[in-house]
C-alpha cells in the first residue's frame, strides 16, 4: 500500500485538485503558499511531524522524482519516529541558468501536472521558481520553515495542540557527494542545511555514498540514507537526450508531462521535431547505442 494513503490519512489530507491554483504566479505579489495537500492533523502525536522538500531543475520531471518521495515516506514510516505530513517539489528559478533548463513557467507547469495526475499528497511550491535571483538551498529551506512553523504554527496533534514540523531536504546521493567535496559548499551552508534541517538521501547507482558520509561526520545524525530496493537511474539529462534524438520516453515520464512537452515544443535540438512518438525498432536501437556511447 502506498504511504500516506490509508483511510485515516486520507481524512487528514485535503487532496481536492480543484482547490489548487491553476494559475502560474509570475510575480511575488501573486504568490500564495500552497497548503491544500498538507496533512491537517497528525495521526500519532507521539511522533515528530516531517515535511519533505526536493529542490531541483525538474527539466523535465521524471517518475524517479516522484518515486523518491514515496521511498522517503516508506523509510520514515518503517525506520524512524517521523510522521510525514507532506511533500513539496521546489523548481529552481531561471536565474540558475543551467544548460537544458526550460523556463520556470514550463517547469512549474510540468511538476504540477505530474503531481496532480500521479500523487495524492505531493505539491509544488513556485516560490523559488519565480525569484528574480538564484536562491541557495539554505534559503529555500528557510522559506518552508517560515511558512510551516511560523505562519501556520506547525501542525495540530490529536489533542488539538500544535507541534513544530521538522523540515528536511530530499535529494539523490549525488548531492551528498558534492557536499563532501572540499570547496563546493561553504561550511556555513553545510551547517545550515545539515545541522538545522537535515537531509533524506536516496542512493543512486554508481555513487560511493560511504566515502561521502565519512567526510560529513559532524552532521551524520541528521542524514538519513534510503536504499533503492528497485534500482532506477533515470535522470532529466537522459530524458532530454532521448527527446532531442526523437526517442520514446514513455513510462519514464508521466504521460501528461510528455503531452505538455510535445505541445510546447520543449527540448528540441537545432530545429529537430519535438515529436516523441516511437520510431521503428532499428532506428531506436541505433540511437540507444549512440546515447550509451555519449555517457
Amino acid at each position: 500500500m502506498a504511504p500516506l494513503q490509508s483511510n485515516k490519512a486520507d481524512q487528514a489530507y485535503d487532496i481536492s485538485t480543484s482547490e489548487r491554483s491553476t494559475n502560474q504566479p509570475n510575480e511575488l505579489n501573486d504568490y500564495a503558499f500552497p497548503r491544500s495537500r498538507l496533512k491537517q492533523s497528525m495521526s500519532d502525536s507521539s511522533k515528530t511531524p516531517l515535511l519533505l522538500v526536493a529542490c531541483g531543475s525538474f527539466s523535465p520531471i521524471t517518475y524517479l522524482h516522484l518515486r523518491m518521495f514515496e521511498m522517503a515516506a516508506d523509510y520514515a514510516k518503517y525506520n524512524t519516529e517521523f510522521e510525514v505530513i507532506g511533500g513539496y517539489l521546489s523548481p529552481v528559478s531561471d536565474a540558475y541558468r543551467k544548460a537544458g533548463l526550460a523556463s520556470a513557467e514550463h517547469r512549474v507547469a510540468m511538476t504540477r501536472i505530474a503531481t496532480d495526475q500521479a500523487s495524492r499528497w505531493l505539491d509544488v511550491d513556485p516560490w523559488e521558481a519565480i525569484q528574480k535571483e538564484y536562491q541557495p538551498t539554505a534559503i529555500v529551506l528557510d522559506h518552508f520553515e517560515h511558512e510551516i512553523n511560523v505562519v501556520q504554527r506547525g501542525i495540530a496533534t490529536e489533542t488539538g495542540e500544535r507541534k513544530p514540523v521538522k523540515i528536511v531536504l530530499l535529494a539523490g546521493a549525488d548531492l551528498i557527494q558534492t557536499m563532501s567535496t572540499p570547496g563546493v559548499w561553504s561550511q556555513e551552508d553545510l551547517n545550515h542545511i545539515l545541522g538545522r534541517y537535515g537531509v533524506f538521501i536516496v542512493e543512486r547507482t554508481g555513487t560511493d555514498i560511504d566515502d561521502a558520509l565519512a567526510a560529513l561526520t559532524p552532521w551524520r545524525q541528521n542524514i538519513w540514507v534510503i536504499q533503492q530496493l528497485i534500482q532506477n537511474d533515470v535522470s532529466s539529462t537522459k530524458i532530454r537526450l532521448f527527446l532531442k534524438r526523437e526517442m520514446s520516453v514513455r513510462y519514464l515520464v508521466p504521460a501528461p508531462v510528455i503531452k505538455y512537452i510535445e505541445e510546447h515544443g520543449l527540448y528540441e535540438d537545432d530545429g529537430a521535431s519535438s515529436s516523441i512518438h516511437e520510431k521503428d525498432k532499428e532506428s531506436r536501437c541505433k540511437l540507444a547505442a549512440e546515447a550509451s556511447e555519449s555517457k
